[in-house]
């Protein structure tokens, strides 16, 4: 029997387009401590880290001790939008013809992504994912990306060897994840990191669009 491929994506910038969102939170968070709010583009390209992590790198030197304050009232800020109905994280096209695709031809599928639980939880009841998912490895319980751990329990969790697995997402984060855990790496070419910079990250193939869902099925690895 031919192994099941285990397909994992990333989220942000990925399955949503939600990046907008996460920079509009960060930049309300950062003024609202009497802070410099960072730039849009250093904003996203640290997107895809955990929290904690993505503003320990928005700060400066002498804010660092402010960091753990920050993480708290980012969140504050995020549940206020999304409270206040300015969350627009629309899928990307075609993500769920792509899902109902891959589960027809037999696939697994997870989530790996920088989020919480609690943003990621939203995201599949709002959109009406949840069903396609077999594991959902968030920032809440593992080591931030790059570090393989999210990967290896998503794998896991779906009985799938490295061989087997395909990553799929956004930001060389997840690509130096995929290659750190020995499983295949597919760049997005909507990131805002680049195509250039995903391939340079290590991603064995790039996704132009949901359409071309077969890529994810293929079985070569790029040295």
């Amino acid at each position: 029997m031919a192994p099941r491929p285990c397909i994992i994506f990333d989220c942000d910038g990925t399955l949503t387009d939600s990046h907008h969102v996460i920079v509009e939170a960060m930049t309300r968070t950062f003024v609202s401590a009497g802070l410099t709010p960072p730039t849009d583009p250093a904003t996203r390209a640290v997107i895809g880290l955990s929290l904690p992590n993505a503003i320990g790198h928005l700060m400066q030197d002498g804010e660092l001790g402010l960091r753990d304050q920050l993480v708290e009232d980012y969140k504050t800020v995020f549940s206020e939008m999304r409270l206040a109905g300015e969350m627009r994280e629309h899928l990307f096209p075609h993500v769920k013809t792509c899902l109902d695709a891959l589960l027809d031809a037999g696939a697994s599928l997870g989530i790996a992504t920088g989020k919480s639980r609690r943003g990621l939880d939203h995201i599949l009841d709002t959109h009406g994912l949840r069903r396609y998912f077999g594991t959902l490895q968030t920032a809440d319980t593992n080591p931030s990306k790059p570090h393989p751990a999210m990967l290896e329990v998503a794998m896991s969790e779906l009985g799938a060897a490295p061989h087997e697995t395909v990553m799929i997402g956004d930001s060389p984060y997840d690509i130096q994840m995929a290659r750190a855990a020995g499983t295949r790496a597919i760049g997005v070419s909507w990131t805002d990191h680049g195509p250039a910079a995903l391939k340079a990250a290590g991603a064995h193939a790039l996704l132009d669009s949901f359409d071309d869902w077969s890529v994810l099925l293929s079985e070569d690895k790029a040295a």
